[in-house]
């Protein structure tokens, strides 16, 4: 298969540095990753060739930032996860809410789009704590007992959910929930470009919000392409031992 039939998020799993390219064109190659590459460049209006030229140019730089966690445990993976992007959610959140409320009062009379991303900001924040909450409380620690069980040749943990498919769709329901809360954000400023009348809180709030969705990319990318289908896999191969 060539690389432009590819889906997006398998060209992410088997070459991480590609991602960063994928974000600098605003191809989503987590929750919308099984599109072919050429059908998601033509989506965008993007040309095919400039954007395999960046891909090619992204393999061939040993990009040692983008780590690849495909030979992680899932384990691993969740520390990573929890440490890394659960940590920047909860840390960077109220900071955003703190800039979107003031630049909603000062410039939302004049760019009424501002009031709309402080009030999407709210609904954000309220569904990805909660979202945290619940994987952290009941999604990650089944994930992990299901892997020591395997390593100590034990037996399935028990669920209170039936099977571990039920709460990941719902986890891969909200990534998509908050994913379309972000595009919406991105599309009412125009690409978070700043108006000419904008106030250093108002340019860092969007700069804020492009970083924050380039980071929800990256972690739904974790979830939604590695842990949960790996997760999947185990509890299967674990249900059919019994």
């Amino acid at each position: 298969m060539t690389l432009f039939d590819s889906t997006l998020r398998s060209i992410a799993l088997e070459q991480p540095a590609t991602i960063r390219v994928f974000e600098s064109f605003h191809l989503d190659y987590c929750c919308g990753g099984n599109r072919p590459l050429a059908a998601a460049c033509a989506e965008k209006g993007l040309d095919l060739q400039t954007v395999l030229t960046a891909l090619a140019a992204a393999t061939g730089a040993n990009d040692g930032a983008a780590k690849d966690f495909s030979k992680a445990t899932l384990t691993e993976l969740i520390r990573h996860i929890v440490e890394t992007h659960h940590a920047y959610v909860r840390d960077e959140l109220p900071r955003l809410l703190s800039m979107a409320e003031k630049v909603a009062r000062k410039h939302g009379p004049v760019h009424p789009e501002f009031t709309q991303v402080e009030r999407q900001l709210q609904q954000l924040a309220g569904e990805l704590t909660a979202h945290l909450e619940k994987e952290e409380a009941i999604l990650f620690p089944y994930i992990v007992a299901m892997e020591a069980s395997r390593t100590n040749a034990g037996s399935a943990p028990h669920a209170c959910f039936g099977t571990v498919g039920s709460p990941i769709q719902m986890m891969i329901n909200e990534h998509e929930a908050a994913g379309a809360l972000l595009e919406n954000m991105r599309t009412s400023t125009q690409g978070f470009t700043p108006p000419s009348d904008a106030c250093p809180t108002l340019v860092g709030l969007l700069h804020g919000v492009d970083a924050f969705e380039k980071d929800l990319h990256r972690h739904v990318h974790l979830e939604n392409n590695l842990l949960f289908p790996q997760a999947i896999a185990l509890e299967s191969e674990m249900l059919a031992a019994r």
